[in-house]
């Protein structure tokens, strides 16, 4: 039996390839003849560069300015001409110091993303023709301002002088120099993986939607919003019109409008973060020929249904003519809606083990007893699994968590 084990972290507990090295210790512990297919994903935002190193990219370690000045010790990741660069890496929410209790201590108007850009700059260093910018988990609502100054353009307010950090000081900004810009960017590809459709201001924008995850109360809501409008006409007035429509395009406002920078001057082209991925992953050659695709991650529900990684695996696996279960942390679908969506079968750890604070802890050991009760189970999914068609991935919400 070769079965294809795909699947995306489980939040809080388990990196992705945590999850496949214990399905897959299971698997074995029950039938050592299984020969598992390890193909950790991810959806576009934190866990990508983890899947990219894992489909063959090569991790290349760089030193960043962190979401709040600070220097960080982080990666990209580098196949030929083409690099992934991981937001939450550089300019996200697991990059902010802590607390004495280990929490991440926001910094809603003063985060920046000039640790992306500078990581951005380190992969064109490195040779990079196609840059793709997995823009999940960011800390900042900066516009992508932060982004641009990482590859050398400057933020002008009326004295000339430099701005600080962060989007509350883009309420300032008298002028956009963009002579200074990194001129490989004009030349280079830029592809921004991400599943939101926000624009970057307005009540839909990336400060109302996603500023208040970052720790923004209702003033600092407000005052972002008017920052970033700031911006966005400084920019237009530095590169024209076009810049507006930019900043009204769907997906302009995820990662706190870094998708807006990214698609104004980087000439980015938007994706879903999963298509992305499956593709440096290679999981439809993978899944070629197997008995059996496994995937899943921490919560499965309806934003799941909404083109998450555990829907992109399924579609695969479809494609391919082979059956797809599913295994997650707790599900809030029904069994019939997991059926529709293509799932011949799934394990939700929640049923192992209610307490979802020994769910989480344990997760390990209780994904290598779903291991082993799928071993069991397998000859009988595989001769009388007849997989459907998976769910539209338009059938549930847009992912509003983390961007």
């Amino acid at each position: 039996m070769r079965v294809v084990v795909a699947p995306d972290k489980f939040k809080g507990s388990l990196e992705a390839a945590d999850v496949v090295e214990h399905l897959a210790a299971g698997l074995r512990a029950v039938d050592p003849s299984v020969e598992v297919v390890a193909v950790p994903v991810a959806d576009g935002g934190e866990g990508t560069l983890d899947a990219a190193v894992g489909a063959g990219f090569t991790a290349c370690p760089a030193t960043v300015t962190g979401p709040v000045g600070e220097p960080v010790e982080t990666e990209y990741a580098l196949r030929g001409r083409t690099a992934v660069v991981e937001m939450a890496q550089a300019s996200g929410l697991v990059a902010l110091p802590t607390d004495e209790h280990g929490e991440p201590v926001p910094d809603a108007g003063g985060a920046t993303s000039r640790g992306t850009g500078e990581l951005v700059r380190a992969a064109l260093d490195a040779g990079a023709q196609t840059v793709v910018l997995g823009v999940g988990g960011s800390a900042c609502t900066d516009g992508g301002a932060g982004l641009l100054q990482g590859l050398g353009a400057r933020l002008l307010d009326d004295a000339g002088d430099e701005l600080g950090r962060g989007g509350a000081a883009l309420a300032r900004l008298a002028r956009v120099d963009l002579s200074g810009l990194d001129p490989r960017v004009r030349g280079a590809r830029f592809m921004l993986a991400a599943d939101v459709d926000n624009p970057l201001t307005g009540p839909r924008g990336a400060a109302a939607v996603f500023g208040p995850q970052k720790g923004a109360d209702p003033d600092t809501v407000e005052r972002l919003d008017a920052a970033l409008a700031v911006f966005r006409d400084r920019l237009a007035e530095a590169l024209g019109p076009d810049v507006l429509e930019a900043a009204a395009a769907p997906g302009a406002g995820a990662a706190g409008g870094v998708g807006f920078a990214a698609l104004a001057v980087l000439g980015a082209v938007r994706r879903p973060g999963i298509d992305v991925v499956l593709e440096l992953t290679g999981l439809a050659g993978r899944v070629a020929g197997a008995d059996l695709v496994v995937t899943g991650e921490g919560s499965l529900d309806e934003q799941s249904l909404g083109g998450k990684t555990p829907m992109g695996v399924a579609a695969a696996a479809h494609a391919a003519g082979v059956p797809v279960v599913a295994v997650c942390g707790r599900t809030t679908l029904a069994p019939e809606v997991l059926r529709g969506a293509g799932f011949a079968r799934t394990w939700a750890l929640a049923d192992l083990e209610p307490d979802p604070r020994v769910s989480m802890r344990e997760a390990g050991r209780l994904l290598e007893q779903v291991g082993a009760d799928l071993a069991r189970e397998l000859p009988g999914l595989v001769r009388g699994a007849t997989p459907t068609h998976p769910a539209p991935a338009t059938a549930g919400a847009p992912d509003q968590k983390d961007q």
